[in-house]
Order: C-alpha cells, then sequence, then structure tokens
C-alpha cells in the first residue's frame, strides 16, 4: 500500500473516531430532576446485582460493585445511548467463571482489558451497524425471554430463600422447593406489596418516583420490625475504589486468553447492542448509535481492570430500571455510577439494611413492564413465520443463553424468509406507465413530489437499507410509494415502513400508498400501519390515483 493510501486511511479513521466522540448535545436533553431520581432508583437496584455478580463470577463481591461504578461512569460517557446502564451482568459471569478457574484474577482483567480493545476496533470499524439487520421478531423474542429471565431470578430473593443454581429455570425451581419445605410469608409479602405500587403508580402518576417510595418504605419497615434479608447478606461492600494497577500477564497462557477475550467481546458487543436496541423501543423518540455504543463499552472494558472490575458489558434489566424510573439522558447513568461510589465511602452501613425482597419486586415489575402486549400479539398474528421465531427466539433465550438466542431467531427468521421469497418468485413482464418515464419523474419532482418504486422483497434482510435511503428524502412535500411489485413483506418489512411513514411525516411530508396487494395487506393491518393509512385517505389502489392526489396535495401546501 503506498504512503498516500496510508495517508487517506488514516485520515478516515480519524474521522470515524472523532465522530465517535462524546458531544454537547448528549447532554442538552437531560432534565435533572428526573435523570437524578431514575439514577437513585437505577444505583439501589444496581448494588446487590453488582455484589453478586462478583461474587458468583469468583473474582469477589467488590469487583462487581468497583465494575459498576468504574464502567457505568465511562460507559456513560462515551457510549452511544442516552438512557444505557451498564455493569456486571450474570450472562457475562456464566463466561467468566471458567476463565477464573483456569487463569485466575489476573487472567480475568488481562481478558477484561483485551476485550475492550477488540471492542474499540469493532467500533472504528462501524461493525455495530449490522444490528440492524436483525429482524423485529427476534428483538421483541430476545426481550420477552429476557423479561423472563429477570423474573425467574427474583424468585429466591422474593422468597427468602437460598438458591443456586446455574441455569435460571433450576434456579427458579430451587427457590421455589426451598420455599415450600420452609415458608415464610415476610419476603413474598414484601416482594408483592412492592410490584403492586410500582405498577400501579406508573400507571396513575407515571412522573412520581414509587419504585423509590417503594423501597424507602419496605426499608424503614424492615429495620422496625427487624427482619428480613438485607443487602448485606449478598456480600461486603468494599471501603472504596483501590488504586488503579496493570494487572500481571500470564505469558505462557496468552493465547488461551485471546480467545477468551474474543468470547467476552463477541458477548459484550451482542448483549449491549441488544440492550440499547430494546431501551429504543422503551423511549419515545429514542435511537442509538451502535458505533458510539461499541466503543463505550470498549473504553469501558480496558478503564474497569485497571482498578480491579471484571468485564462488563450493557445491563438489561438495570436499563430498563432506568426507562421506566423516567431517565431522559446518560446523567442518570453517570448518577447511578457517582451514587454507587459515594454508597460505598460513605453510606455502606444505611444502604446494607435495604431488603433485597424490595429490590427484587422492582426487577419483577420492571419486567412485567417489558412486555409489551399490543407489540407481542400484532407479531403473533402477522405471519407464521414471525410468531414461530418470535416463540423460538423467547423460548431459547431463557433455556439456552443470549447468544445462541439469537442465532436460533436468525436461523429461523432466515429460513422463512427464503421459504417466502422462493414460493413468490415469478418471472413477469413490466409495463411501464407514464410514471416511469424520466420526463415525468422531473415533472414530478419539480412539484416535490417524488414516486419510489419497491421491488421484490420487503423483508428484514432488505428492509433496513430501504430505510436509510428513504428517510434522507429532503426537499419534498409528497412521498408516493408503489407497493404492487413487492413479492413478500414480513413484521420487520412492515415495522421499518412504518417507522419510515413516521419519520417522513414528522418532517411534514405526506406518505401516500399504492397498489398493496391483498396478502400484503393483512400483514400491514394487523401491525397498525394500513388502517392508519387508510383512514387518512393515503391509500389508493392505482398509481396514477395516488399522483394525482399527491399533485393536488402539494398545490395545496405550496399555497397555504
Amino acid at each position: 500500500m503506498s504512503g498516500q493510501s496510508l495517508g487517506r486511511a488514516a485520515a478516515g479513521l480519524l474521522t470515524r473516531a472523532d465522530r465517535l466522540l462524546p458531544r454537547r448535545e448528549d447532554w442538552s436533553r437531560a432534565r435533572p430532576g428526573r435523570d437524578l431520581t431514575a439514577g437513585v432508583m437505577v444505583a439501589l437496584v444496581a448494588l446487590p446485582l453488582a455484589l453478586g455478580f462478583g461474587a458468583s463470577s469468583g473474582v469477589g463481591a467488590g469487583a462487581g460493585i468497583v465494575t459498576a461504578i468504574v464502567a457505568g461512569a465511562v460507559a456513560a460517557v462515551f457510549g452511544g445511548s442516552h438512557v444505557q446502564v451498564s455493569g456486571p451482568t450474570g450472562a457475562m459471569t456464566v463466561v467468566l467463571v471458567p476463565i477464573v478457574a483456569a487463569h485466575g484474577a489476573d487472567g480475568v482483567l488481562v481478558v477484561g482489558l483485551l476485550a475492550g480493545l477488540m471492542l474499540v476496533v469493532l467500533a472504528l470499524t462501524g461493525a455495530g451497524r449490522a444490528i440492524r439487520y436483525l429482524p423485529v421478531p427476534v428483538v421483541e423474542g430476545f426481550t420477552l425471554g429476557i423479561a423472563a429471565i429477570i423474573a425467574l431470578q427474583q424468585l429466591p430473593a422474593a422468597l427468602g430463600v437460598d438458591a443456586h443454581a446455574e441455569k435460571v429455570l433450576a434456579l427458579a425451581a430451587d427457590a421455589l422447593r426451598a420455599w415450600v419445605d420452609h415458608p415464610r410469608w415476610e419476603a413474598p409479602a414484601c416482594a408483592l406489596v412492592v410490584v403492586a405500587v410500582v405498577l400501579a403508580g406508573a400507571r396513575i402518576r407515571p412522573g412520581l418516583p414509587v419504585a423509590l417510595l417503594a423501597v424507602a418504605s419496605a426499608t424503614v419497615v424492615n429495620g422496625l420490625r427487624g427482619e428480613g434479608q438485607g443487602i448485606a447478606t449478598i456480600g461486603h461492600l468494599p471501603s472504596g475504589l483501590p488504586a488503579p494497577r496493570l494487572p500481571d500477564v500470564p505469558w505462557a497462557d496468552l493465547d488461551a486468553l485471546v480467545l477468551a477475550a474474543l468470547a467476552v467481546a463477541a458477548l459484550g458487543a451482542l448483549e449491549s447492542l441488544l440492550s440499547a436496541t430494546v431501551a429504543d423501543a422503551m423511549s419515545v423518540g429514542e435511537r442509538h448509535d451502535p458505533d458510539r455504543e461499541l466503543l463505550g463499552q470498549g473504553l469501558a472494558n480496558i478503564a474497569s481492570p485497571l482498578f480491579g472490575g471484571i468485564p462488563a458489558t450493557a445491563a438489561i434489566a438495570r436499563t430498563a430500571v432506568n426507562v421506566r424510573a423516567g431517565a431522559t439522558s446518560r446523567l442518570a447513568a453517570l448518577v447511578h455510577a457517582l451514587l454507587l461510589l459515594v454508597v460505598i465511602l460513605v453510606g455502606a452501613r444505611w444502604v446494607a439494611e435495604i431488603p433485597v425482597a424490595a429490590l427484587a419486586g422492582v426487577l419483577a415489575a420492571t419486567a412485567i413492564q417489558m412486555v409489551r402486549v399490543s407489540s407481542l400479539g400484532a407479531l403473533l398474528r402477522s405471519t407464521r413465520g414471525d410468531a414461530a421465531t418470535l416463540l423460538l427466539t423467547t423460548a431459547a433465550t431463557v433455556v439456552l443463553d443470549l447468544v445462541a438466542a439469537v442465532l436460533v431467531g436468525l436461523v429461523v427468521a432466515g429460513f422463512f424468509a427464503l421459504r417466502q421469497t422462493a414460493r413468490t418468485a415469478q418471472l413477469q413482464e413490466i409495463e411501464l406507465d407514464d410514471a416511469d418515464h424520466r420526463d415525468e419523474e422531473r415533472r414530478l419532482l419539480d412539484e416535490h413530489i417524488v414516486a419510489y418504486r419497491i421491488d421484490g422483497p420487503l423483508f428484514f434482510a432488505a428492509a433496513h437499507d430501504f430505510l436509510l435511503e428513504l428517510a434522507e428524502v429532503s426537499r419534498v412535500r409528497v412521498v408516493v410509494l408503489r407497493m404492487s411489485h413487492v413479492t413478500t413483506i414480513d413484521a420487520t418489512g412492515a415495522h421499518v415502513l412504518a417507522d419510515v411513514i413516521g419519520r417522513l411525516e414528522r418532517r411534514g411530508v405526506t406518505v401516500l400508498l399504492s397498489g398493496v396487494q391483498p396478502q400484503h395487506r393483512k400483514v400491514l393491518q394487523r401491525l397498525g400501519v394500513h388502517d392508519r393509512l387508510a383512514h387518512e385517505r393515503h391509500l389508493f389502489a392505482r398509481t396514477p390515483d395516488a399522483i394525482a392526489h399527491a399533485r393536488l396535495h402539494a398545490a395545496r401546501v405550496a399555497h397555504a
């Protein structure tokens, strides 16, 4: 490669790196009151989880809380989502246990550093954009599975029993058996009351920090009764952050550590990007930058081991709590990290009294709120392929692991997409009408109208490319989408189409559809796209009728 080519490559890399760095507008959307409340709530939930995951990884409870503080703060500043919360997670713990057994604590720290560097490289190469090709049923199935896992993980704390198992179903079964053998009602009653209060408060007064008030009340009652398990039973709270140091590298095991780091980086990237996608779905108007998210997670995993922390990733449970608590910006995640630091410095004695059953209730309520019944119902009714993909992804998430669940979902979605494409493949002679001629297209553009004809399948593999092209349409008043040559449309295609229409309409662009085939109309109806357009009289059987209406509309807007 010539010196000039190297210079251009370096300049391009610097430009991409500059685009990924934090910006002033990252903080412009902050609403300090809501973000402070959300940060406090997330910190209360994160504290026992961080201690528990640190202890179960084999490195120690202190390493878990250090990870939540350091990785949580770094990812909050550099990450690509405004509402994401990062720290130690259960999925990452499963990967770390054999690494600790084989290479010790320093081996895990080296793996974290290497994984962080790998994630930074992925961010600089733009690998985060691949997440947009995940079909909607896979994301929804993953979300439903995660909600089930979060709820099942809370059973031991909610029932006030000790239970230990690697798989969540076995953990829930052990907890139920232990409680049936020696039933006590204090912890279940506490958890159920917190769940009821949080759900009722979210419906009656969404802006009120009901979860925080419920946890505080449960702590007071717990202190007055002198009963119940507090956070102190989970693990020892350290007295502060350790001094940063480079871990000792076991050079003889470097090959094995690099392979382990690849697994950690892959899990970190996948879990973080999926968590950000779930957060987008839970938030109005939220859209993350996947490459910035990879950069934030990479830097977080470089910083965390320097202070003795374990590898981290975005935490879906804490992110969901953050969103439901009303977070509007990354300030909430930063408050969560700073509050955890304050807790281990000055407030450990009081926080240790918070009953774990109350926090289990908060997480159980969050899991319930993650399930969007209307969206799931629409997907289950759309097509058999979408329904099967949703259900199998959910089952794989609960029974297997996160990476395997996504792979299962992609295989199933790909199978149904290919089968549907094969069924619709046919040879047709296309008759050009007036709208296909270049002169007519130029005349339409002069009238601020643009017409697109969508050919072939509109399913998950192609839908987002269509979105990126169409959403950038500018200087037009009306967009006509000609759908008569669409051969296949699935839930992701319909979802992206609805997203395109919504984004264009928010910019004042009217969208008209023409030639929607009967079999595709059913999918659009089940997902709410068809009825909205039909109600607004923006749905036409023939393209000439749609263009005539577009001209009338453009002229009316021009003279308004």
